[in-house]
């Protein structure tokens, strides 16, 4: 029989340690023990036997005991060794137990079942000495004790065979749902891949289209320059896009090639800036630094939606890019002075920029620190941590 709470099932506790017999559960242990002293009491106390006897009856009775979870035969062939004692019926009934709930149903169960039912019978034949019925009770009596621990360890065989099935298939009912999910997810990534090709890349390719031709038919330098820049801007903006859609068709990882922006970029994104006629001023170190391909796209990306944001909500007003390497850390700062006056003609905005700057800055192990200036202008400044083969000698 087991203690109150032990795990049911004929599956092996996967534990480590010297308690992986008792199921890892050291309480089991102790009512092992407590089991042991109980039967093993009977053989000195309830029986009369030599000292001799008894004593040898212990020595093969409390190891099958202690051990009858990892070896339930130890437990069965201890109770017929000892069937000269007389002092059987429960050693019987808890080898019956340990043998149907380790084993389950069949012929190693049933065989172990009538060698208990035999053990038990001297013992009943001389405690029931010159009783009428004597026959019957020697017979009876054991294959009803045997038959009742037998059904008790069949049911909790049963019972853990039940709960492990149940816990197997809620496991596959869960891998079930997150495979469902990532089909759904995989779905949803397709069509947005499909919106985006069909709406935004079309749409930036005709940008890119008319200011090819107006930078070739412009009425003055000024404005072919202009030109010039957007056109170079749609061809960059639809070779990311083509990146990001490869990534939401296929669910690969943005490759670090060519076609992702590095640190590299940023001088050629100020200069895009600065010829589009923003007021911009930038102090990047020469050399830039080695930085890891994440660290290099995430701060590209800041140094664009900063440069976005400031020009969309203040328009004409002095910004500044600085790019410093101190110890151990990258430094991005870009601040912009309050814009002058209100502007009409203000690109509507989607509310995304900073969290998504955010996540990038995290995702690349560092931290974003955003908010305004003492001047009513507004400051964004991510910091990056580099390693010690990433800082530029």
């Amino acid at each position: 029989m087991e203690s109150p709470g032990a795990s049911p099932g004929a599956a092996p506790a996967r534990t480590r340690g010297w308690l992986g017999w008792w199921g890892g559960r050291f309480r089991s242990l102790c009512f092992d023990l407590l089991v042991t002293v109980m039967v093993l009491e009977g053989v000195f106390v309830h029986h009369a036997v030599s000292a001799l006897l008894a004593v040898c009856a212990v020595v093969v009775c409390a190891p099958a005991l202690l051990l009858r979870r990892r070896f339930p035969w130890l437990a069965v062939a201890a109770t017929v060794t000892v069937a000269f004692t007389g002092a059987v019926s429960w050693m019987a009934c808890v080898a019956g137990y340990t043998a149907a709930r380790g084993w389950g149903p069949g012929r190693r169960l049933w065989i172990a079942s009538g060698l208990l039912s035999l053990a038990m019978i001297p013992g009943y034949y001389r405690a029931l000495a010159g009783s009428a019925d004597r026959l019957a009770y020697v017979v009876v009596i054991p294959l009803l004790a045997v038959a009742a621990s037998v059904l008790l360890g069949l049911w909790v065989f049963q019972r853990g065979a039940l709960l492990a099935s149940l816990r197997d298939r809620a496991e596959q009912a869960e891998r079930e749902r997150d495979l469902l999910a990532e089909r759904a997810v995989e779905a949803e990534r397709r069509r947005i891949a499909r919106e985006m090709h069909d709406v935004v890349a079309h749409r930036v390719s005709v940008i890119s289209l008319q200011a090819g031709g107006l930078s070739v038919s412009a009425p003055d330098d000024r404005t072919a320059q202009i030109a010039e820049v957007i056109r170079r801007t749609s061809a960059s903006a639809l070779s990311e896009l083509r990146e990001a859609l490869k990534v939401l068709r296929v669910h690969q990882p943005m490759d670090s090639g060519s076609g992702s922006p590095t640190l590299d970029g940023i001088a050629t994104l100020v200069e895009d800036t600065v010829a589009a006629g923003a007021n911009l001023q930038a102090d990047l170190p020469d050399p830039l630094p080695e930085v890891s391909g994440a660290v290099g796209r995430a701060a590209y990306r800041v140094v664009q939606e900063a440069l976005t944001n400031a020009t969309k909500h203040a328009p004409h007003a002095a910004i500044r890019v600085t790019l410093n390497v101190a110890e151990d850390r990258l430094e991005v700062t870009v601040t912009n002075r309050r814009g002058a006056g209100s502007h009409t003609f203000a690109v509507p905005g989607s509310g995304y920029g900073l969290i998504g700057m955010r996540e990038r800055v995290t995702l690349a192990g560092g931290t974003l620190h955003t908010g305004g200036t003492d001047d009513g202008g507004y400051r964004v400044r991510a910091v990056f941590p580099l390693g010690a083969d990433e800082v530029a000698a």
